[in-house]
C-alpha cells in the first residue's frame, strides 16, 4: 500500500503542475460550450444552469487520460527492473490491454463529440455533436469488444453474488459486461452536470475499488487505479463550485467505461452495482425521462436528471454536490463491506 500511495501521490504532482497551463490552452482554443449550445427560449433550471457555465472550459479528461495513460505504461517496467513484486489476477498483458483499449477508446470517442460540438463542425443538423443513436451504436460495439477481451483472453465468465454463490455466465458474460460498460459511461456522462459532483463522486468510489483491487492482489489495477485517482484529485481542486475546467465528454465516457471495467476485473460487480449507484440513479432519471415523454407525451418528472431537480426545489450547487459525495462515502462503504464478507 505505501508503494501505491506514493504513485497516487506522483501522479497528482504530475498533474497538478500540468493542468494550469492546460487550462490556458483550452481558453486558447475556445474548448467550451457557445451559449448558442441552448435555446434562450428554454428557461428551465437545467438550461439556465448550462448556459451559467458556458465559458468553462471543458476536456479536463482529456489530461488525465493522456498522463495517467503515459504514466500506467512506465509504471510496470520500471517496478520490475526495480525488483518490485508484482502479482495479478489475470495475464497480465491482457489485463492492462483490456484497461487501455476501454480507458482510450471510450476517450477518443468523447473527444470527437467534444470536437464537433465545440467547433460547431455540425451546423447544419445544429449544434448537437454526434446523434444520439449513433453513438449509442459505437459505445455498444465498443462494450461487445470489451466484454469479448474480458471472456477470451481472461477466461471471466462469473458473477459472485454475496449470500448468494457464483453465477456463470457462459457467452451471455459478454453482452452482460458490455451493458454495464455502456451504462456507466452514459450514467457518468449524465451525472457530470454540476461542478464537482462526477469528478468527487468518481473520486470516493475508486478508493473502495483501490481497496478491494489490493484485498485481490492485483498490482497493475492497482497501480492504475491510483494513477486515475492522483490525476481525479489535481483536477477536483479546478473543478469544484465554481468551475474552471469541466471533464467534457472526453473524460466522462472513458471515465465511466473504465470505472464499470474495473469493477468487473476486480470481481466485485455487486459492489460495482452499490458503489456507483449514484450515477446509476442519475442516469437513470434522465433515461426513464425520455421514454415516459416518447411514450405518454409528458413529463414523469418535473426535470431530469435527478441533480436539477434539487436545483429546482431550492437546493445550491455545492449543497448538491456535497450532500451526493455524503451518499456515495456511505455507499462504498457499504459496498466495499458486502465485497469483503
Amino acid at each position: 500500500m505505501d508503494i501505491l500511495l506514493g504513485i497516487l501521490i506522483l501522479s497528482f504532482i504530475v498533474h497538478a503542475f500540468s493542468i494550469v497551463p492546460f487550462i490556458n490552452f483550452l481558453y486558447h482554443l475556445k474548448f467550451f460550450k457557445n451559449r448558442s449550445a441552448i435555446s434562450k427560449e428554454k428557461v428551465d433550471e437545467a438550461s439556465t444552469h448550462i448556459r451559467s457555465k458556458a465559458r468553462t472550459p471543458e476536456g479536463g479528461g482529456l489530461l488525465i487520460l493522456v498522463i495517467t495513460s503515459l504514466i500506467f505504461s512506465l509504471c510496470l517496467p520500471v517496478m520490475k527492473y526495480l525488483g518490485f513484486e508484482i502479482t495479478h489476477v489475470y495475464p497480465i498483458n491482457d489485463e492492462i490491454n483490456i484497461i487501455f483499449f476501454t480507458f482510450i477508446s471510450f476517450g477518443l470517442l468523447g473527444l470527437y463529440d467534444d470536437v464537433i460540438k465545440f467547433f460547431e463542425m455540425d451546423r447544419q443538423e445544429g449544434y448537437t455533436g454526434l446523434k444520439t443513436g449513433f453513438k449509442f451504436m459505437i459505445q455498444t460495439v465498443l462494450g461487445l469488444i470489451i466484454g469479448s477481451m474480458m471472456y477470451v483472453n481472461l477466461g471471466i465468465d462469473i458473477i459472485h453474488i454475496p449470500f448468494w454463490g457464483i453465477i456463470h455466465f457462459g457467452i451471455w458474460f459478454i453482452p452482460v459486461a458490455a451493458f454495464l460498460v455502456v451504462a456507466f459511461a452514459n450514467a457518468i456522462n449524465i451525472t457530470d452536470g454540476m461542478d464537482g459532483l462526477a469528478s468527487g463522486l468518481l473520486m470516493i468510489s475508486l478508493f473502495g475499488f483501490l481497496i478491494l483491487s489490493t484485498s485481490v492482489l492485483d498490482t497493475p489495477l492497482s497501480i492504475f487505479i491510483a494513477l486515475w485517482l492522483g490525476g481525479l484529485i489535481a483536477f477536483l481542486y479546478f473543478n469544484v463550485f465554481p468551475a474552471r475546467l469541466f471533464l467534457g465528454d472526453v473524460g466522462a465516457l472513458a471515465f465511466g467505461a473504465t470505472f464499470a471495467t474495473v469493477g468487473i476485473l476486480t470481481g466485485k460487480v455487486v459492489a460495482l452495482m452499490i458503489i456507483g449507484l449514484p450515477f446509476l440513479v442519475d442516469g437513470f432519471s434522465s433515461l426513464l425521462q425520455i421514454l415516459w415523454v416518447k411514450i405518454f407525451h409528458h413529463r414523469l418528472f418535473p426535470i431530469a436528471p435527478l441533480h436539477y431537480f434539487f436545483l429546482k426545489i431550492g437546493w445550491s450547487e455545492p449543497k448538491i454536490v456535497q450532500r451526493a459525495w455524503l451518499v456515495g462515502i456511505m455507499l462504498v462503504v457499504f459496498g466495499i463491506w458486502l465485497a469483503l464478507i
